[in-house]
This record gives C-alpha cells, sequence and structure tokens, in this order.
C-alpha cells in the first residue's frame, strides 16, 4: 500500500513565546543555577586545609605544600622576630612576630611558677595536630618559648565585630553560623576521642573564657589554640578530672563541677567530686546559641536542634549525648535545611 506524503495536511502554525516572557524564563533559570552554586559553596563544609601524609615533627602553612620541620631554639633565636604583643594570659603572653617574611605567633611563658601547665600545652600541640589544632612551627623549652601559626582574625570572641566588617558580611548567614557550630563541636569530638584518649577542655568556665580557647581562621573555620588545661580521663580505670583547685560558680559550668555541699560548707579541693568528659557536653547549647547568633534563619535552626540541646543540658551526666552524637545531629540538621532550601526556591519557578 503506497503511503502518500503528509505535506499536503495543514494545521495552526506553532505558537512562538513573546521575547519578554522568554527573556523572564531565562533569568529564572539562571538565578536557580546560580542559588544551587551557592548553596553549595557555603554548606559544603570547609574545615582548615590538611597536608596529606605529613610527617610528624614538620609543619606546613596555607597554600603550601612542602613540609618543613619544626624551628629548632636556634631558628627561633635569630629568625624570628617580634613585632608587638596581642595577648596575655595567666600561662604565656603572645607576640605578634615575622619569620622568613610571614607573620607568626610567638608564645612565651609568662612566669616560673606556671612553667608546668606551659609544658604541658607543648606537650597537647605536638601530640594532637590535625585540621583542629592551630598548627605548631617550632619550639624551645630551653627558652620556654613556643612558635605557631598566626590568625589575623583572632579568637572566636571576635565572632560579631569581624562579621561586621564590609569584608565579611556575606558570611553573615546561619549556613556560615551553623557551620562555625559544627566545627566547635567536632574539636570537643577530636579531644573526646584523641589519640591520647579523652580529653576534657576545663578552660572553659564561662563563655568569653571558652571562646578565648578557639582561633577564627582567614576561611572562616574554627581551631583550637589553647591547650594548656586538656586533663585525661581514664573510665576503665576510674580516673576522672577536675577543672582546676578554685570553686566554680554560675551556669554554663555543668552542675557535677559545682560545689555540692552548699554554702554552709566551706569549699575544699579534696572534697571536691570528679567527673568526666560530659561536662563539655552541657556548654555546647550555650557556645552554639552565641555562634548561631540573630540572623535570618538562625531561630530555625534552634528549634531543629531543640531536642539535640535539651539533651545536652540533662542534670544526669551519663544521659548527654556523646560529641560524636551531637555532630552526627548538626549535620543532619545541616542537610536537612539546605535540601528544603534547595527545594523551595525549585518550587518558585
Amino acid at each position: 500500500m503506497e503511503t502518500r506524503p503528509l505535506e499536503g495536511r495543514k494545521g495552526p502554525a506553532p505558537r512562538e513565546l513573546p521575547p519578554a516572557v522568554g527573556l523572564l524564563l531565562s533569568m529564572a533559570l539562571m538565578n536557580v543555577l546560580l542559588y544551587l552554586c551557592l548553596d553549595r559553596l557555603v554548606t559544603t563544609p570547609r574545615g582548615p586545609a590538611v597536608q596529606p601524609g605529613r610527617p610528624a615533627g614538620h609543619f606546613s602553612m596555607g597554600q603550601v605544600t612542602t613540609c618543613s620541620p619544626w624551628l629548632s631554639c636556634e631558628q627561633l633565636r635569630t629568625e624570628v622576630r617580634p613585632l608587638k604583643r596581642v595577648g596575655e594570659g595567666a600561662v604565656k603572653t603572645v607576640f605578634l612576630s615575622e619569620w622568613k617574611e610571614r607573620k607568626v605567633a610567638l608564645s612565651r611563658l609568662t612566669r616560673p611558677e606556671v612553667r608546668d601547665d606551659f609544658l604541658h600545652g607543648l606537650r597537647m600541640l605536638q601530640a594532637l595536630q590535625s585540621e583542629h589544632v592551630v598548627t605548631l612551627l617550632g619550639y624551645c623549652e630551653d627558652d620556654d618559648t613556643i612558635l605557631t601559626e598566626y590568625h589575623p582574625l583572632g579568637s572566636l570572641g571576635n565572632l560579631e565585630a569581624t562579621l561586621n566588617l564590609t569584608k565579611y558580611r556575606r558570611l553573615n548567614t546561619w549556613q556560615h553560623r551553623l557551620q562555625l557550630a559544627l566545627g566547635y563541636v567536632a574539636i570537643l569530638d577530636f579531644l573526646h576521642r584523641s589519640p591520647l584518649g579523652t580529653l576534657v577542655m576545663c578552660d572553659s568556665s564561662d563563655l568569653p573564657k571558652t571562646l578565648s580557647q578557639y582561633l577564627l581562621t582567614a576561611n572562616f573555620s574554627i581551631v583550637l589554640n589553647d591547650l594548656d588545661a586538656l586533663p585525661l580521663v581514664n573510665h576503665s580505670s576510674g580516673a576522672l578530672v577536675k577543672c582546676g583547685h578554685r570553686e566554680l560558680h554560675g551556669d554554663f559550668v555543668a552542675p557535677e563541677q559545682l560545689w555540692p555541699f552548699g554554702e554552709d560548707v566551706p569549699f575544699q579541693d579534696d572534697l571536691m567530686p570528679t567527673y568526666d568528659e560530659k561536662s563539655d557536653i552541657w556548654k555546647i547549647p550555650d557556645v552554639s546559641s552565641f555562634l548561631l547568633g540573630h540572623v535570618e534563619g538562625s531561630d530555625m535552626v534552634r528549634f531543629h536542634l531543640f531536642d539535640i540541646h535539651k539533651a545536652c543540658k540533662s542534670q544526669v551526666p551519663a544521659e548527654r549525648p556523646t560529641a560524636q552524637a551531637v555532630l552526627d545531629t548538626y549535620q543532619k540538621v545541616l542537610n536537612l535545611l539546605r535540601d528544603t532550601a534547595t527545594s523551595q526556591s525549585r518550587e518558585m519557578l
């Protein structure tokens, strides 16, 4: 049977979209693609750069991939030039310094009475070098000096002032703030499961003190800077810790860190009960609340973190979650809110 050609059939000519409508659709598509790309940029975890395979006793700085041995006493004395004092605590004084045209931080022992704490901090720095801890560049026990990488944004307590600067206002979003909170909990998780065992972050008697222990890096992540007070918990042997020898006060510290015998009984250090790493868990909601701030979307983040934060505030230490469990929950909330924002943007088209 012969098939007849169809060119004789006539129908209505296909209608072309008006140019204005086409332009609007193109712009909408471009906005969606731009949003998805920015969302991936904003919500992808960005910790400090880690150099894989870096040998023990070596360091690398910034984008440099080659490793150098920790600087010796002689190198610290002849190659490092102190510029100005930028900080002072009970254990060490910190000087902004220069080494081979690079800004570095030189720490010196404040007074001989706290040398044991100073050396403990050095031992912790040596043993815990990782993406969670400030980079050790060198040390000299003879001179009681430690050289570390310099982070010009300073401590985590400067967060609000930093985000108010024009250069960093674009980072003042719930995504970046939640990422900082996630980084803080990741550091606690690292300490609680460190190569040395379970370590407790003792320099955390109040919020300002806690924030001062961490540095804000140039790529807006967090590193632990002060490791002078990291006592070791050994659950198998029943060896617990006490943070210092003075009485602690306030709601920021965990209940087990408070004097349990009332005001009528004077504080005695030898009668103070010991405790474990769950005292760090108690403080997570307060630190995270500071990091989340009060930007658009932060209340929604708090809503999703309500249950895990309530568990962190359990009066019974054993009932509080581990840092790893908190970290997992933070990551799930970040993923959930990111996916929700992406879906909503698609539905707008």
